[in-house]
């Protein structure tokens, strides 16, 4: 038996990268998952490569998490379509980086609502059935970048305010059954990170290797390493832990 078999999980931004790694670790411990994603052919075409087990379901669902509206529709269809929800992983991101002097009110803007009120609205709907149930667990990404990143300054503050999120909730949701947890992530191979590459102007393959040179276990991250993390905070072995950020970074801040 899997850690999951019966467990409905919902997560966001999972067509790809650290989201897609993370469905498809849950997928294996036996979870039904739904991917919710902008890209309604992208979330159709992620959850049919999840590697289901017996018994379990995979759909994607077309939502913009920072719409109020867009994010109670998709939840309904969750609970609708696989019987409930009982995990939430808030993955959805977007990166909109300039210094300070250049960044526009509309790159600011962006990254809050996606990040800071698609983390809200998801788990502001998630929660309802999380308490009627006595039981859930909400999983956010953070990211090292919290801690200050040069020309992020809307994303690190994005990030940084998930954390302060993530404890806040965890004191709330706490007495209901439900645990409350986050992941910051270091460099992790993915499309995010290839598109910084190239806006640096170097080679993506390249900079894995200067960043790998920087970090005590002298290699990047990859969306499976996120996953283990995932796997564990969100299962009931981390029943007693809630309100935490665990950093995944090869030690990068040592």
């Amino acid at each position: 038996m899997g850690r999951y078999d019966g467990r409905v999980a919902a997560i966001t931004g999972a067509a790809r990268g650290i989201g897609f790694g993370i469905a498809a670790r849950l997928a294996e411990e036996g979870a039904s998952i739904a991917v919710v994603d902008l890209n309604a052919a992208a979330a159709a075409e992620a959850a049919g490569r999840l590697p289901l087990a017996k018994g379990a379901k995979a759909i994607g669902i077309a939502a913009d998490v920072s719409q109020g509206a867009a994010v109670d529709a998709a939840v309904a269809r969750v609970v609708e379509e696989l019987g409930g929800i009982h995990v939430l992983v808030n993955n959805a991101g977007v990166t909109r980086d300039s210094l300070l002097h250049k960044m526009t009110e509309d790159d600011w803007d962006l990254v809050m609502s996606v990040h800071l009120k698609g983390a809200f609205l998801m788990a502001r709907a998630s929660q309802r059935h999380f308490v009627a149930q006595r039981y859930g667990k909400i999983l956010t990404l953070s990211s090292t970048s919290a801690l200050g990143s040069r020309g992020q300054v809307n994303y690190s503050t994005a990030k940084m305010g998930l954390q302060g999120f993530t404890r806040s909730l965890g004191i709330e949701l706490g007495p209901f059954g439900v645990n409350v947890n986050a992941i910051a992530p270091g460099f992790i191979i993915s499309e995010m990170t290839d598109g910084a590459a190239r806006r640096l102007n170097v080679d993506a393959e390249e900079f894995r290797r200067t960043r790998a040179e920087k970090t005590p276990v002298r290699r990047v991250g990859t969306p499976e390493d996120v996953a283990a993390a995932a796997a564990f905070l969100c299962s009931d072995e981390a029943s007693y832990v809630t309100g935490q950020t665990l950093y995944v970074d090869g030690g990068f801040r040592l």
